[in-house]
């Protein structure tokens, strides 16, 4: 029998991401069913450690961040799924900090495709991470929802010891709803009988997340009803006001737990690309992955005044609005491309003033140009374009080529 070529052994420990990523919805419904047959073919591993779900609009990432810190500080063994990832697929799955190996990702995508499974890219890889928590031996997972909370396919998880949402602001309205309302009321039926949901929700919101965790016997906590529980001894690592939000449901949670032993490693997370500060020759690059209007909101008023405005976002998100709070910010902007389903750059540029530049890697080099020496580069509109930034950054030190 011939040898197998070395290059043939390296490639089977690569994941088929090609096919992975292309496993979309495709127009299927949303929701848990698909995720929980999955999860029951495969002997439930989800029911071998407790959940932590995190729902709402903005501040699920941080949230997580510091609830997994938290825990890890607390000696839990502890695992962690979030979404999207900056820069690679395994980002979005952890224990104990640490990123599940590829060669993890490519036995499993090889499995999924010789044994047919039928689920979309997000159902498989809630699978693939509650199979390596079930078999890394974690007590406790921080689970991010993917959008919503009831129509989610984290919706599907059992053995859930609270749910902790957020906030709620108009996102993904052609799948959750057009109004704050119905927004809320699908994440806040992600509450279950007798299951806490804490949150730090506020106004309309909040009124219907209390109708909800009323009608499914949910207690509810929040900071008007446990002040004490969502208390911060001191501001988080993380900048910006509306991290203390966050930070509050974080420790709260962590409280209600019996987990308070590591709210002090909670609170001195760091989450890449969440106002994330890089200096280079002189200049400040901050970088934030909000996309959403409610995101753009909380960062400018964290980030009042920048030299120069990089900016890309998906044309499926509210555009004019999301870029709206960070005009009065930035004097200066180029306008890139952070995907091929993004909003045009040249289009953004002849409206809102400015330089359209397709190119992200051209972009970045044009807007550090741009900025001046002792100046600030403020990069937003959607977490693909901070990763793709903070990956060249943190490679540094040679500058992007502008072509």
């Amino acid at each position: 029998m011939d040898a197998v070529p070395a290059s043939a052994h390296a490639q089977s420990d690569q994941p088929d991401y090609d096919w992975f990523y292309a496993r979309t919805r495709n127009g299927r419904t949303r929701g848990p069913e698909v995720a929980r047959a999955l999860l029951d073919a495969q002997s439930s591993p989800d029911a071998a450690f407790a959940s932590i779900r995190v729902v709402g609009t903005n501040g699920k990432g941080s949230t997580c961040a510091m609830l997994e810190a938290g825990l890890i500080s607390a000696g839990v063994q502890t695992g962690r799924f979030t979404s999207p990832h900056l820069i690679h697929f395994e980002e979005r799955i952890r224990v104990n900090g640490r990123e599940v190996a590829p060669a993890r990702v490519a036995t499993f995508i090889r499995q999924a495709r010789q044994e047919g499974w039928n689920g979309a890219f997000f159902d498989l890889s809630l699978l693939l991470a509650c199979t390596v928590f079930a078999q890394s031996g974690v007590r406790v997972a921080v689970m991010e929802a993917g959008v919503g909370g009831v129509s989610d396919a984290t919706q599907a998880l059992q053995n859930v010891a609270a749910v902790a949402l957020t906030n709620v602001a108009l996102d993904h309205v052609g799948v959750l709803g057009a109004t704050v309302a119905q927004i809320a009321r699908d994440k806040a039926l992600a509450a279950r009988p007798g299951v806490p949901l804490l949150t730090t929700a506020t106004g309309e919101a909040l009124e219907v997340i209390r109708a909800v965790c009323h009608e499914q016997d949910a207690p509810l906590y929040t900071p008007a009803t446990h002040p004490a529980l969502f208390a911060l001894p001191h501001a988080p690592a993380l900048l910006g006001a509306h991290q203390h939000s966050n930070a509050a449901l974080a420790l709260a949670t962590l409280r209600l737990l019996g987990y308070e032993a590591g709210a002090e490693a909670a609170l001195a997370a760091p989450h890449p690309a969440r106002l994330e500060e890089f200096v280079l020759n002189g200049k400040t690059v901050l970088i934030d992955g909000a996309h959403n209007p409610h995101a753009t909101q909380a960062l400018a008023a964290a980030v009042p005044q920048a030299d120069v405005l990089l900016f890309g976002n998906l044309a499926r998100k509210d555009t004019a609005a999301t870029l709206a709070p960070l005009l009065a910010v930035t004097p200066l902007r180029v306008f890139t491309a952070p995907g091929d389903l993004a909003t045009s750059p040249g289009e953004l540029a002849e409206q809102y003033g400015g330089e359209g530049i397709t190119d992200s890697a051209q972009a970045l080099a044009r807007a550090l140009a741009l900025t001046p020496a002792g100046g600030t580069l403020l990069v937003a509109g959607s977490l693909y374009l901070a990763g793709s930034v903070r990956e060249w950054l943190v490679a540094g030190p040679t500058e992007p080529s502008d072509g």
